[in-house]
């Protein structure tokens, strides 16, 4: 009898173990981002953007409650949606729902609808990008890619203020941003869509943040960040469609930095 009680405790834990190395598998970052469940479409962007370099180097856990600072089409929310399980969360802060500016409006409504109508989305909330984001440190890590440049001038200091209050203590912030030459003024910022590594690193010093790490994981030397349209003149935007096309998808996507700060 104490044998086969034996066996049965054995059997239990056997089971229990095999179960949660299946799950953590199953929502491994590598399994996410090698997912059926993405779009073609955006896997083909994986060889500029190297998510599972770049969510490694920011540290990312499955079980972590992310904030997504204007996540676009969701180019990097559908990779987090995957990876991100219970009790983790996403949270994605979208372009203002009350917006004067049909093409926020349009792009904000595109993306809830994605996030409604996909059951893998079900641990991704949508917010207002000018809100509180979330409650006061309550947040493991906020994300940004390729978006200072938008948010030049007021806005920006709203949303790293905002970012920072949300997170927790040791909170993560992580940045990817289009990369320009240092020197260039802030009217060729916004103009370009090039940001400095010294304004991306000044502005979030100024609201708390302390530099950990930069990585080259999102560098291209190929980039020479002169192109008559800015970074939209290169792929995926590709701004004068056919002309010189071929120049730029060989050039391929920005030069960009990577930057890891914490709330300390």
């Amino acid at each position: 009898m104490k044998t086969n009680k034996f066996y049965l405790h054995y059997l239990l834990f056997i089971t229990s173990a095999v179960l949660f190395s299946s799950y953590n598998h199953a929502h491994s970052l590598e399994n996410a981002i090698n997912s059926i469940d993405r779009s073609s479409k955006n896997v083909s962007r994986d060889k500029y953007r190297n998510p599972y370099e770049t969510l490694s180097f920011f540290e990312i856990k499955q079980d972590m409650k992310i904030v997504e600072l204007s996540p676009g089409g969701g180019w990097y929310t559908e990779i987090l949606a995957n990876y991100i399980h219970s009790p983790g969360v996403v949270i994605a802060a979208h372009f203002d729902k009350d917006s004067d500016r049909d093409f926020y409006i349009r792009m904000r409504n595109n993306f809830e609808n994605k996030v409604n109508q996909n059951p893998m989305y079900k641990n991704v909330k949508v917010v207002d990008l000018s809100s509180k984001l979330a409650d006061e440190g309550s947040v493991d890590a906020v994300l940004t890619f390729r978006n200072l440049h938008n948010w030049i001038g007021p806005q920006i200091d709203l949303i790293f203020s905002n970012a920072h209050k949300a997170l927790k203590q040791n909170g993560i912030l992580g940045v990817v941003e289009h990369r320009a030459n240092p020197g260039t003024s802030l009217e060729d910022m916004r103009k370009t869509g090039y940001v400095t590594e010294k304004y991306a690193i000044n502005i979030a010093q100024k609201h708390g943040f302390t530099l950990i790490s930069k990585s080259e994981i999102n560098a291209n030397p190929k980039d020479t960040k002169d192109h008559p349209r800015g970074v939209w003149t290169l792929p995926p935007v590709l701004r004068l469609k056919e002309q010189d096309k071929e120049k730029y998808l060989n050039i391929g996507e920005s030069d960009r930095m990577t930057l890891l700060f914490k709330k300390l």
